[in-house]
């Protein structure tokens, strides 16, 4: 790039000495021209087009390269050391925000499964018919059924059973029967007795309650008229004469705190005068949500956006102080690391743009002199080198002491003063009148034009 702009310049330089050049013929032989109209108007029009062309191409050149660097600022703004850090930050931020977003959702999710219970928890409840062990009503149909951990502490709930009864003359004859059901505990560890307990003295009772319940009555001609309606559905298989009695046995039971507290097994004992058949027995318990448990499960969508927003913003924050108080203990005070490291030698500071471009400088060119021809009848391009530009410079040094000698007034030696050298050179002192050069200066300068004048003298014998 330094090298085009030098070349351009050195054009710029010969054609303007060209045009210099040009004037003294032009203004001497302007007669000349007057008389041979056609010849040299021809002349300098070849001339004038070369000059057009030339600046013309030169205008083209300058205006690609002006283009080619408008187009390129883009570039150089997206690439340079601030965009690169910038794009940095940006990707750490993203990665983090999304890594922050994914643990935000998987945060709540196990708030949500640990704070809202399961909303309905049912179970079938096998009975069994005969005595028990420890009871002694004997031959009502009784039964259990496990929970496991599907209630929670402090959260109300409604306990209703269902029953699957066929409409047999036994069940109607019973009428109304009585629905007795327990909510027990864990079982406890067993203590130290001799005797072992049987598992349902291991258990306590946490809830009871009881209900009485009835097959729907039917009249025998409503019961008839029924039947023979419905005698299509009952030979097809999609109507059979049962019946499902449901009865609500807890509204609203609520357990307080504790493992213990909490319930792990129902067991439900039907009493009744008659031998009773079923069909299915069940037992369903229904949460009864309320305040944010009612408003995480009816409004889910809400919920997520607003508590995983709470929790990402949380872990930004947390995030961002952790890197500043990171930063801050590992990485360096600058002033402490100055005062620690050792004085480092100086480093040479770079040229500037101006100086790097600047073609009167001969550092890096070429020690040989070149002379490049150019269109038409334009003056050479000549190149200096580096040789030829110490020449001129040492030139220009001795030019500039001859000044100095010319300003001081000092006479050249001649051969008559030759005997007058050494008190000249020796014993001179400067009266302060009219120059400021001091003693070993002028000295300095005689010697100089001493050998400069009689170097080209023969040697006295």
């Amino acid at each position: 790039m330094s090298r085009r702009i030098y070349i351009s310049q050195l054009e710029e330089e010969s054609r303007r000495r060209a045009r210099e050049a040009r004037l003294p013929f032009e203004a001497a032989s302007g007669g000349k021209e007057a008389n041979n109209n056609d010849g040299s108007c021809h002349f300098d029009n070849e001339h004038q087009f070369q000059d057009d062309l030339m600046e013309i191409i030169q205008q083209g050149r300058a205006a690609i390269r002006k283009t080619y660097e408008t187009a390129l600022v883009p570039y150089h703004a997206a690439v340079s050391k601030p965009a690169q850090k910038a794009y940095l930050g940006t990707f750490l931020f993203a990665t983090t925000s999304l890594f922050l977003l994914g643990l935000s959702t998987i945060a709540y999710a196990l708030f949500y499964f640990n704070f809202v219970p399961q909303v309905s928890v049912e179970r079938i409840i096998h009975l069994q018919f005969g005595a028990e062990a420890d009871e002694i009503r004997e031959g009502y149909p009784h039964g259990t059924a496990t929970l496991d951990a599907s209630l929670t502490a402090l959260q109300p709930y409604d306990v209703s059973l269902f029953l699957h009864l066929p409409r047999t003359p036994n069940n109607q004859a019973t009428g109304n029967f009585m629905l007795d059901l327990s909510l027990l505990s864990p079982a406890k560890p067993p203590s130290t007795a001799e005797k072992p307990l049987p598992e349902s003295a291991l258990k306590e009772r946490l809830a009871h309650s009881r209900r009485p319940a009835i097959l729907t009555y039917a009249s025998p001609i409503i019961d008839t008229a029924s039947t023979l309606t419905g005698l299509p559905w009952y030979v097809l298989g999609w109507k059979t004469e049962s019946e499902v009695v449901q009865v609500t046995m807890f509204d609203g039971v609520e357990f307080p705190k504790g493992w213990a507290n909490v319930p792990q097994e129902v067991k439900l004992v039907v009493e009744a005068d008659e031998k009773m058949q079923f069909y299915e027995v069940g037992v369903r318990i229904f949460a009864k949500f309320g305040g944010l448990r009612w408003i995480m499960y009816h409004h889910r969508i809400l919920s997520y956006v607003i508590f995983t927003s709470m929790f990402w913003s949380s872990s930004m924050v947390s995030a961002l102080v952790a890197w500043l108080v990171l930063s801050s203990y590992l990485v360096p005070d600058s002033t402490a690391v100055k005062e620690r490291q050792p004085a480092s030698p100086q480093i040479k500071a770079e040229p500037s743009e101006s100086e790097k471009y600047d073609p009167s400088m001969t550092e890096g060119l070429s020690d040989t002199s070149r002379t490049f021809p150019m269109f038409g009848r334009h003056v050479p391009l000549h190149f200096t080198g580096r040789e030829e530009a110490a020449r001129r410079e040492s030139d220009k040094r001795v030019k500039q002491e001859d000044e100095v000698i010319q300003s001081a007034g000092i006479q050249p030696l001649t051969p008559e003063a030759d005997e007058y050298e050494g008190i000249e050179t020796s014993g001179f002192r400067d009266s302060g009148i009219g120059t400021s050069l001091d003693e070993g200066q002028r000295a300095r300068v005689q010697r100089r034009k001493k050998s400069s004048l009689f170097a080209g003298l023969p040697e006295e014998d």
